[in-house]
Order: C-alpha cells, then sequence, then structure tokens
C-alpha cells in the first residue's frame, strides 16, 4: 500500500524526466539551427514584447481594482 502511495505523489520516474529535458532541448536546437539567427533573434524580441504589454495590461487592470 505505501508502495501505491508513493508512485501517486511522482507517477513519471526522475530519469524519465531527465530523458524528456534533454530530448526537448535537442529538439530545439535542432529546430533552431534551421532558421537563420535573425529569425531568432526578433523571435525573443516578439516575445519580450508581447509579455511587456500582458504586465502593462495587468497593471491597469489592478490600478483599476484599487481606485474602487
Amino acid at each position: 500500500m505505501a508502495e501505491k502511495k508513493e508512485n501517486l505523489k511522482c507517477p513519471v520516474p526522475e530519469e524519465t524526466r531527465e530523458h524528456v529535458k534533454a530530448a526537448r532541448a535537442e529538439m530545439r536546437k535542432s529546430i533552431e539551427s534551421l532558421l537563420p539567427p535573425d529569425y531568432v533573434k526578433h523571435r525573443r524580441a516578439a516575445r519580450k514584447e508581447m509579455l511587456m504589454a500582458a504586465r502593462s495590461m495587468i497593471d491597469h487592470a489592478l490600478e483599476r481594482i484599487e481606485e474602487h
């Protein structure tokens, strides 16, 4: 019974998680190698801008809540 509870806490073995992480990193490298370096640079900049826009919207919403 104790064995069953341990399996429920962490159903995926740590070794499996490490392999998945490594596979994801390698997959990312392989995809990025197909793209021009400027694409990756612009993609990161666009992602940052989208996150900053989301932050701005959240800040604005918080300000409106505080006003009321």
